[in-house]
């Protein structure tokens, strides 16, 4: 039997032999199409929101999703504070507004029409969707943190999603 210790010594023998090739990790992964979403949150000093393209669904019961920012964000810590917020899943016409929430700094909501969902967070308007959420869990994930939330309230637009695909944004035709 092979201990802990001999598996993590010949990983790192293996690494230093074959090293990891970040750049085509990251040319195979922008294959994979994805929707775009802004997950938002209220703080005592106003709304705070990022773009988060890392997104999806986990569990139907009970109903759980998660997310992935990056230990670098800004906004995160904050959202991860109030302990509920919002994911705003962009409509086809909102990449400007993606682009806007993907800035770190400056006042993200300037000139944004949103509306205080049932759980406190800023529901941006013309999304295609949105979940209200509680933070259940975070978890250290390298670079980024695995967030999990347990969807409370949700809703639908009419509308087609934005589409993130190898490095561009997109629009799904049927």
């Amino acid at each position: 039997m092979t201990s802990m210790d001999e598996v993590d010594q010949q990983d790192q023998h293996e690494a230093e032999r074959h090293p990891f090739d970040t750049g085509r990790f990251r040319e195979v992964m922008g294959h994979f199409a994805t929707g775009v979403t802004v997950i938002t949150a209220m703080e005592d000093d106003g709304p705070v929101g990022f773009t988060c393209q890392a997104f999806a669904s986990l569990s139907l019961d009970p109903p759980l999703v998660a997310l992935a920012p990056g230990k670098n964000s800004t906004s995160w810590p904050r959202i991860a504070e109030a302990g509920s917020f919002c994911v705003n899943v962009l409509a086809e016409d909102q990449e400007a507004l993606c682009r806007d929430f993907a800035v770190s700094g400056g006042d993200k909501f300037a000139g944004v029409g949103w509306r205080i969902a049932g759980n406190g967070a800023p529901l941006l308007e013309g999304v295609l969707a949105w979940l209200e959420c509680g933070l259940v869990v975070t978890h250290d994930a390298g670079d980024h943190e695995l967030v999990i939330g347990r969807v409370n309230d949700m809703g639908v637009n009419r509308g087609r999603p934005l589409v993130y695909y190898r490095g561009g944004f997109g629009r799904f035709e049927s």
